[in-house]
């Protein structure tokens, strides 16, 4: 099964390469990226030790960061190897400053693995979430050094808990210890025989409570809001936007609205505004000297300040609902507001529970947008409610980074 498994790699690295050839980009990023790597994945100095952290994308980065944050605070003397998988992931912190080396992470055969380890000398690898490479697993067992997963997360139709998947399975047995988000995973992980397991939550909450609590004030939204109730569709899709579209006109002369599309292409930017009858864009907000405006809706047409902006927000609709899954909540949680999604939404936990204790409100369709949208406006003790269920929620989910360093004190 090894065998078959290493082939598999081997085939999909070279699917990659004529992706590359036809012009795929983010194929073409990836085989650049992996592109004569060694003569940058080696130690400067042999007598360094390193600490590795590999992680799939930027969501698992934002993930793993409080605990790369607390490693580097507590253990100096370690150098820190950060590894991606995706383009995504590694091309806006291929520059990260706590790392000592950023890298793809080269495809995960065994002689990757090999060479990996014999170019660094490692003391303790951490992988985040679920980025499962068993190869390099295998080869971090067989070499003694200590391999953590941090915030993993598995369901019970997972395939580790398929009846085929004896030999996927077995290769969960070269993992150190796991720092799982719930009891779901450690007791599906038990199921198997594996009990090397400390239940923390997700560090993803303290890496949003820390931006919750360092957040700036922005003039423009301040001016654009003026005084009224804020609504903040964060990250919307298409058809995110055919349920949020007609509620803006029909929304109550005391509240405001902005729009934060997942995609801010002008194309983009262009079929939301076409829709609209009363808007007025983030970009010229920034640029009108601070000008009145009476608009309803504000479209946040730029990237990076969605996070910062929902304290504004008296609740919030978050997309990907209606997609594959909903974007990231707890960005809007972590400032106790109530978050409306769609359908999609069972990968994440904080969502599943929320859903159950009344604290988010998944929709399948426009009257149950509508329906939510105005009790959370018109009906402040059920609003009230609601977002203390989140504040209540996050109080409890933030501290999984001081479980993990606690652990890790009698280990490093």
């Amino acid at each position: 099964m090894n065998i078959l498994y290493s082939l598999a790699i081997r085939l999909y690295s070279g699917l990659v390469s004529i992706a590359a050839l036809f012009g795929n980009k983010k194929a073409q990023l990836w085989w650049k990226g992996r592109n004569n790597q060694w003569n940058n994945l080696k130690s400067p100095d042999k007598d360094d030790e390193w600490i590795w952290v590999h992680v799939s994308s930027l969501g698992e980065f934002e993930q793993g960061l409080p605990v790369i944050e607390s490693l580097k605070a507590k253990y100096p003397k370690y150098k820190l190897l950060l590894t991606f998988f995706s383009p995504s992931g590694y091309e806006p912190r291929k520059n990260f400053q706590l790392a000592d080396k950023v890298a793809y992470m080269p495809s995960d055969t065994r002689s990757n693995a090999k060479k990996l380890i014999k170019n660094f000398n490692i003391k303790a690898a951490f992988f985040v979430k679920y980025d499962f490479w068993f190869n390099y697993m295998k080869v971090l067992k067989e070499n003694d050094i200590p391999l953590y997963y941090i915030s993993a997360l598995l369901h019970p139709n997972h395939y580790f808990f398929k009846f085929y998947s004896f030999w996927f399975r077995k290769q969960l047995f070269n993992v150190t210890h796991y720092f799982v988000q719930n009891d779901e995973t450690a007791k599906l992980l038990k199921s198997i025989g594996i009990e090397n397991t400390t239940v923390t939550g997700d560090t993803r909450f303290d890496r949003v409570f820390e931006i919750a609590k360092q957040s700036k004030s922005f003039s423009e939204i301040e001016e654009f809001i003026d005084g009224r109730q804020c609504i903040i569709a964060g990250s919307s899709w298409p058809s995110d936007e055919k349920f949020i579209i007609p509620f803006s006109k029909k929304m109550p002369e005391n509240y405001c609205l902005i729009i934060a599309p997942h995609d801010v292409s002008d194309s983009h930017i262009k079929q939301i505004t076409s829709q609209l009858d009363d808007y007025v864009l983030y970009s010229q907000r920034s640029t009108d000297n601070g000008q009145q405006t009476t608009s309803k809706v504000l479209v946040l047409d730029t990237i990076g300040i969605l996070k910062q902006i929902y304290k504004y927000a008296r609740f919030v609709y978050v997309g990907g609902g209606f997609m594959s899954s909903i974007h990231n909540t707890q960005e809007a949680l972590v400032f106790g507001c109530p978050v409306v999604i769609g359908p999609k939404y069972h990968k994440f936990v904080e969502a599943v529970d929320l859903v159950r204790d009344g604290g988010m409100f998944s929709v399948n369709n426009q009257q149950e947008f509508d329906e939510i949208f105005g009790q959370l406006m018109n009906d402040e003790g059920f609003y009230n409610k609601a977002s203390g269920i989140c504040q209540d929620y996050i109080q409890l989910s933030i501290g999984a980074t001081d479980k993990i360093m606690k652990f890790l004190s009698s280990e490093l």
